[in-house]
């Protein structure tokens, strides 16, 4: 480890928190549904499309028609976008004539863009025309980012309001999301993207002379547009298959900044907005607090390991941290930044290959998705997920203090530890069992490229990806044949809509709720007793349900390294 990278990840996280209240304020308004400066030139557009939508955006709903409307409204998107890449070598905007998406393939794409997940199963460049990356998955990229957000929205009413029966309407928070503050960001990031050197053209192909003589087609597209929206909205599905690797989507150390300000921005942000929303911002802090916690011992775990090296290159005289699948124009230190900031959102881009980190640096990432992407998390889907572990940590204090527990005035009864319990188990229930069930069949067996805790790991790895709706990938594993992406797409659509619908049953159960005020025997949720607890609540949960599988993965393929094995 060197100064330069602990300067480069100190700087990084002091940004975040400069940027904390600033966007935080700005969500609180669109929250609220107040006017901002934009409506100006985008309030006629606004009403226009409620209009054309038939939408009233001042009538509300309850939880149960919020989670309706939201479900119907992407099982529409989903069903489109299959429709779109299943027809793509008839559509237009295909100037490299690509074929159609087969069947399966297909499913699990329509569904990772659905999702917000963005797992690719296929290489962009290679399978997808500019007519499909544009209209069948960038639209995905806007729409699944504000759905979270909005769900977020949702979460935050049923803590603030009191003896309510709505919790919002899906189509005003979802509109609102999109039009004054991903599209804006996205437009302006656009334009920094384009000056760094990314491409955004509709031209498919361009041919030049290398200094060889020799000739060469290089491809190209609508590349900043999708960056800019892929990393804001935390979705991560690449323009290129490597991803944020390639240096069309990511050409210099700014840009990599820029990327991965740009994936926690709005997470941060969304911290201070609950705080503000249930009427102290110090509980918005607080869970920021323990957010950085987590994320810095993670970071620092993971560019240790990778600083390290490998031992069995080092007998060989081979000196030096470990630099096998990562760009030298970023170097370890911002390559294991980013592996942990992707992972602790859940976005899924790369810059450099997971499969290739040491097996404990590769184990992070990989944890990070376990424990639900809560640390600072994706947009909407970090936050309400770590409110999740928050209702279990006030129970938790409760039992300890043998009194009914409460959180920001609300009693947290039987109803909402049940639910968010039903929530949190979805992820071990699938990640666990489906891995399992890969491991034994022939199928799923034929799909890792390594043998041993290694193979192990990239197939713990892919189903941890696909239900944690995060999308990155140990990218060993052959996925795209009809078993891992059916079974795939299946764990990708549970992961995120069976934990959303308990997540939106707790808003409503909250929102009818009077206000309990705080008294001497009330559990304090601002200070460093409760940062701690939601710390060690997060980390012991997610260490008894997910070490046996991560002893059988990364730690056995860590043993055996240091022991000089290999497979």
């Amino acid at each position: 480890m060197t100064l330069q990278g602990w300067i480069l990840i100190l700087g990084f996280v002091a940004i975040l928190l400069v940027l904390a209240k600033p966007i935080g304020a700005w969500l609180f308004t669109l929250y609220e549904g107040r006017r901002t400066p934009l409506h100006i030139v985008l309030g006629p557009v606004e009403r226009g499309l409620y209009k054309l939508a038939g939408v009233e955006p001042v009538q509300e709903q309850g939880w149960r028609r919020y989670a309706l409307h939201m479900l119907l409204f992407n099982v529409a998107l989903m069903t489109f976008t299959y429709a779109v890449l299943r027809l793509q070598g008839v559509l237009p905007g295909n100037p490299q004539g690509l074929a159609g998406l087969s069947p399966h393939l297909a499913f699990n794409t329509a569904v990772s863009f659905a999702t917000n997940t963005n797992w690719q199963s296929y290489g962009g460049e290679g399978t997808m025309s500019n007519l499909s990356q544009m209209l069948g998955l960038t639209i995905h990229n806007f729409l699944s980012a504000a759905t979270g957000i909005a769900l977020a929205f949702a979460l935050f009413r049923g803590f603030a309001r009191r003896e309510a029966s709505t919790v919002g309407n899906f189509w005003a928070d979802v509109t609102r999301i999109t039009l004054y503050l991903l599209l804006p960001l996205c437009v302006a990031l656009t334009l920094f993207y384009i000056a760094s050197g990314v491409p955004q053209t509709l031209a498919g192909v361009v041919d030049v002379t290398t200094l060889e003589g020799a000739r060469q087609s290089i491809l190209l597209g609508p590349v900043a547009s999708q960056e800019a929206i892929k990393m804001l909205g935390t979705n991560g599905g690449g323009f290129f298959n490597a991803n944020s690797a390639h240096p069309f989507e990511n050409p210099t150390a700014l840009t990599n900044l820029v990327q991965m300000l740009s994936i926690f921005v709005v997470g941060v942000g969304l911290t201070w907005c609950f705080g503000k929303a249930v009427g102290n911002t110090r509980q918005g802090w607080a869970i920021l607090s323990a957010m950085a916690i987590l994320f810095l011992a993670g970071v620092t775990v993971t560019y240790a390991q990778e600083a390290a090296g490998n031992p069995i290159l080092h007998q060989l005289d081979i000196a030096g941290g470990n630099m096998e699948g990562k760009e030298v124009r970023f170097g370890i230190a911002a390559s294991a930044l980013f592996s942990v900031v992707t992972t602790a959102a859940s976005c899924g881009a790369v810059n450099a290959m997971h499969d290739s980190f040491t097996p404990l640096g590769g184990m992070i990432p990989l944890f990070n998705i376990q424990l639900g992407e809560v640390v600072i998390g994706g947009v909407g889907a970090g936050i309400y997920g770590f409110l999740l572990f928050a209702i279990l940590a006030v129970f938790v204090a409760g039992l300890m203090v043998g009194r009914t527990p409460e959180y920001v005035g609300k009693k947290i009864e039987a109803r909402e530890v049940k639910l968010a319990v039903l929530a949190i188990a979805v992820l071990p229930l699938m990640i666990l069992g489906l891995t399992a069930l890969s491991s034994v069949l022939e199928q799923g067996l034929a799909g890792p490229l390594n043998k041993g805790p290694h193979g192990f790991s990239e197939i713990l790895y892919a189903f941890t990806s696909a239900v944690g709706n995060n999308g990155s990938a140990f990218a060993g594993l052959t996925a795209n044949t009809p078993y891992y992406n059916g079974l795939l797409g299946v764990a990708m659509w549970i992961g995120r809509f069976f934990v959303i619908v308990p997540m939106l049953a707790i808003a409503g159960s909250l929102a009818a709720k009077i206000y309990t005020p705080e008294s001497a025997g009330s559990f304090p949720t601002t200070g460093g007793l409760w940062v701690g607890l939601l710390v060690g609540i997060i980390l012991i949960l997610g260490g008894l349900t997910f070490m046996p599988g991560l002893a059988l993965g990364p730690i056995a393929d860590h043993l055996a390294m240091i022991r000089g094995q290999l497979f």
